[in-house]
Formats: structure tokens, C-alpha cells, sequence
């Protein structure tokens, strides 16, 4: 049981990285660079940048791990600052939805450069982690 578990998430993990394959050659090339902010579909509905795409990648790919760790190695869970009981996947929920709010409230304020508020984000996703 526990070897197709793993061999199962091992081909997802390879369909991840096919995936992240796939969007690096949709990147378009301008004068034999890539411009890896340039729209990834002209004409789309949605300005689907590189950057986009490859947050929403590692969200999944996030998910995936975490789906992984809690069937490998369960945990019970354990009372933090908050008072109360969390898991490792309540814990990056709450990191990537403070982190949603830090970055807007970044950008709300004018923070410049956008990735002090990512590095303020990932500060916070660390403390979830340790006293959540």
C-alpha cells in the first residue's frame, strides 16, 4: 500500500515538473531573451504572466506535498499560541492566507519593491509554522 502511495505521488510529482516544463517554453522570447513577464496567452482574457502561473504552481505542488507528509507521516495536533489544536495543512492555510493579506496590504500601502512584502509573507509562514 504505502509503495503505490509513493510511486502514485512520485508520477505527480513528474507531471508537476512536466507542467513546469510546459510553462517555461510558453514564456515569450523578445530579441533572444526570455521576457519572463510577458503575457503568456496575447490577447487572453487574463494577463497570465510566468510569475502568475508559477505562484499557482507551487501552490499546488504545496498542497500535493502536504497531501503526501499527512498520509507518510500523520501527526496529532498540537495547541499553539492561537490556543488551538492545528495540523501541518491548518498551519499553511493560515500562512497562505495572512500571506494574501501582507502582500495587498504591501501593495495597498506602496510598498516598492513587491518582494518585501513576499520576504514579510514568508517571515510570517515561518512563525505559523513554529508557534501556530
Amino acid at each position: 500500500m504505502q509503495r503505490s502511495v509513493n510511486a502514485g505521488f512520485a508520477l505527480v510529482g513528474l507531471g508537476m515538473l512536466a507542467v513546469l516544463g510546459w510553462l517555461v517554453t510558453l514564456v515569450p522570447v523578445a530579441d533572444g531573451a526570455r521576457d519572463w513577464f510577458g503575457a503568456l496567452n496575447p490577447g487572453g482574457w487574463m494577463a497570465w504572466t510566468f510569475p502568475t502561473a508559477f505562484f499557482y504552481w507551487v501552490i499546488a505542488g504545496l498542497l500535493l506535498l502536504f497531501t503526501w507528509l499527512a498520509i507518510r507521516y500523520p501527526e496529532t495536533p498540537r495547541r499553539g499560541i492561537l490556543g488551538i489544536a492545528t495540523t501541518r495543512g491548518d498551519r499553511l492555510f493560515i500562512s497562505l492566507l495572512g500571506s494574501a493579506f501582507i502582500n495587498l496590504a504591501w501593495v495597498g500601502f506602496g510598498g516598492s519593491p513587491d518582494w518585501g512584502g513576499l520576504v514579510i509573507a514568508f517571515l510570517y509562514a515561518l512563525a505559523v509554522f513554529r508557534w501556530v
